[in-house]
């Protein structure tokens, strides 16, 4: 009994000294493979995972970062984006985009709870080149009163949220009072059956006309108005400033063009209808703009604009810097986001005009 209590008995398909010997060699040999290919597997997972994390959302990197990258346009739109001023605390900037962006940030404050704030940082650029640097992923978004509603605005992998700023429209100022006259006279020949696409067409026939490269205006001009000439400039400002090509007319939305001819350039004056109203062109809301993929960022926008429209308050925002008079400067002091020192001399050059010559301005 004794000797049978001390024997041991061995498993064949699990002990190893029970199998072969050229059987364990190529057993261990498979084992060692196995092993070294889950070590590459982990160090290729690891590699990408630091190139692009695989698990973490946009909302969850702007609050891993505790920045909020975005992109503003380098020309100024008053009353939306207003031109940089020195103030005690450094360069800072403000306007209605301005305020909205402390609105995203504040939420985002909220949304990620962290201990310290969300902060906003701007990164100024010309206008077209805000797309690319979205495109690109150099930018969480970018506000500078875009149109999200006009043919042609809405690039390839990008996103426009619902308006933020709704019933704007693309309008026109002029400096010389006979330019007024002849639109207006071809709404008298149409005897109250209003077309105003037909009357634009017939008074700017002839005349030269200024838009900003890359905005709604300019693309509405290459759609509809054939027979005149076209001026493409790099900003509103560098439109009113330039004396060759001498410029009739200059496009613009009409939200921007209300503030700066009754504030900046009064020389210029909106056009109007014969009963006075606006001429507007077509309607043209403005909206927030972020990447096609970032699907949680679009939602959290989207409910952040309509808790805003909901609770009245992008009502105000609109009427504090439309309607109200204010100090541009000293709301930059109290209320305006900063701006590196580097990016003024870009944001002070207005840049130049130019004939459309070139087959993407006409």
């Amino acid at each position: 009994m004794s000797a049978i209590a001390s024997t041991t008995y061995s498993n064949p398909a699990t002990d190893q000294t029970a199998l072969p010997r050229s059987r364990r060699r190529w057993s261990n040999v498979f084992l060692g493979f196995v092993l070294l290919l889950l070590q590459g597997c982990g160090l290729l997972y690891d590699t990408v995972t630091m190139v692009h994390p695989l698990t973490r959302d946009e909302l969850s990197a702007i609050c891993a970062r505790g920045r909020l990258r975005i992109g503003i346009s380098v020309e100024p739109f008053r009353p939306f984006i207003f031109p940089a001023v020195y103030t005690d605390e450094g360069v800072r900037v403000t306007g209605l985009d301005i305020e909205l962006i402390r609105e995203v940030a504040d939420a985002l404050t909220a949304h990620c709870g962290g201990p310290t704030p969300i902060v906003p940082t701007l990164h100024v650029t010309r206008f077209p080149d805000l797309f690319i640097k979205m495109n690109e992923g150099e930018l969480d978004l970018f506000v500078s009163s875009v149109s999200g509603t006009v043919p042609g605005t809405k690039p390839t992998g990008l996103w426009f949220s619902a308006p933020y700023f709704r019933h704007d429209g693309l309008a026109a100022i002029a400096k010389n009072p006979e330019v007024a006259e002849r639109v207006q006279a071809q709404f008298n020949k149409q005897a109250g059956n209003w077309d105003t696409l037909a009357a634009v067409q017939r008074g700017f026939a002839g005349l030269t006309v200024a838009v900003q490269r890359g905005r709604s205006a300019h693309l509405y001009a290459q759609a509809n108005l054939k027979h005149i000439r076209l001026v493409v400039c790099d900003s509103l400002p560098a439109a009113i400033e330039t004396k060759d090509p001498r410029i009739d007319v200059i496009l613009s939305k009409h939200s921007i063009i209300e503030y700066v001819t009754k504030r900046v350039w009064q020389e210029w004056h909106p056009l109007t209808q014969l009963d006075g109203t606006p001429v507007i062109l077509t309607r043209d809301d403005l909206s927030i703009v972020t990447s096609e993929e970032h699907r949680r960022l679009q939602w959290f926008l989207n409910n952040l604009l309509f808790r805003l429209e909901e609770s009245g308050r992008l009502s105000l925002m609109r009427k504090r810097w439309i309607e109200e008079e204010y100090a541009p400067t000293r709301r930059a002091t109290t209320e305006g986001l900063p701006l590196e020192i580097t990016q003024v001399p870009d944001h002070y050059d207005q840049g130049r005009c130019h004939l459309a010559e070139h087959p993407e301005d006409q």
